[in-house]
C-alpha cells in the first residue's frame, strides 16, 4: 500500500511538472514594455518592465515603414528591423517585423533566425526565394514570388532571397520573436573576431587557404 501510494504521488508529480513546463509561455499581465534599466525590478526576456503608470501609446508605435531604404552596396538589399529595440511595446509578445528593399539584383544572403520562423510578403517585385534543411539530407526548397505571394521559413534554417526583377523589390516578413536574431553565414564564418584560423576553414570547405583569407580580407570589421 505505501508503495503504491509512494507511485501514486510521483505519478501526479510528474504530472504536475509537465503541465507546468507546458503552460506560462506567454505574459501574464497586459504588457510590459522593454527599457534597458530597472524599473519595478521586473526583468523579463533580457528587458526590464517599464512601470505600467508611465507606459503610453508611444510606446506601442513606430512610424516611417513606408519610406525606402538605400541597399547596401554589398549586398544590394537593406533590412529594416522592427523589434523590441526600436519599438519597446513589443516586450513580451513573442513577435517582430522587417522590410527589406532589393536593388536590382540585389540580395538578402543565407541566414538565419536561431529564435524565429519568418513568413514573408512581397509587396513590389520578384523574388527567388529558398532555404535548406538540416543535415544530412540539405534539401533545398526555392520558389520564384510575385508580387501578393507569402513564403514561409522555418526557425533556424539557413535561408535567403534574391530580386531576379529587372526593377527594385520590396518585402515585409513578420517573424515569431520579439528579438529574432540573425546570423549571416559568409559574415559569421569569414568575418568572425578574432578570425577563425584559414587553414580549418580551408579544410572545412576544402578549398585552398589563400582563398579563405582573401575572403576574410572581405568580411573583416572596421
Amino acid at each position: 500500500m505505501k508503495s503504491f501510494s509512494f507511485l501514486a504521488v510521483l505519478s501526479i508529480l510528474a504530472i504536475t511538472l509537465s503541465l507546468s513546463k507546458a503552460s506560462d509561455p506567454s505574459s501574464l499581465q497586459d504588457f510590459c514594455v522593454g527599457v534597458n534599466t530597472p524599473a519595478d525590478g521586473v526583468f523579463v526576456n533580457g528587458k526590464f518592465c517599464k512601470d505600467p503608470k508611465l507606459v503610453t501609446v508611444e510606446d506601442f508605435f513606430l512610424t516611417g515603414l513606408h519610406e525606402a531604404r538605400p541597399p547596401n552596396p554589398k549586398t544590394g538589399s537593406n533590412v529594416t528591423a522592427v523589434n523590441v529595440n526600436n519599438l519597446p511595446g513589443l516586450n513580451t509578445l513573442g513577435i517582430s517585423l522587417v522590410r527589406i528593399d532589393y536593388g536590382v539584383y540585389g540580395q538578402n544572403p543565407p541566414h538565419t533566425h536561431p529564435r524565429a520562423s519568418e513568413v514573408l510578403y512581397v509587396a513590389v517585385g520578384t523574388l527567388f526565394v529558398g532555404f535548406v534543411t538540416s543535415n544530412p539530407e540539405n534539401r533545398l526548397f526555392s520558389k520564384t514570388l510575385y508580387e501578393g505571394d507569402v513564403f514561409v521559413f522555418p526557425q533556424g534554417l539557413i535561408h535567403f532571397q534574391v530580386n531576379v526583377g529587372k526593377y527594385p523589390a520590396v518585402a515585409f516578413a513578420g517573424l515569431s520573436s520579439q528579438n529574432p536574431g540573425v546570423i549571416t553565414i559568409a559574415d559569421t564564418v569569414f568575418g568572425s573576431n578574432p578570425q577563425i584560423d584559414p587553414s580549418f576553414l580551408a579544410s572545412a570547405f576544402q578549398v585552398d587557404p589563400k582563398i579563405v583569407m582573401d575572403l576574410q580580407t572581405k568580411f573583416i570589421k572596421p
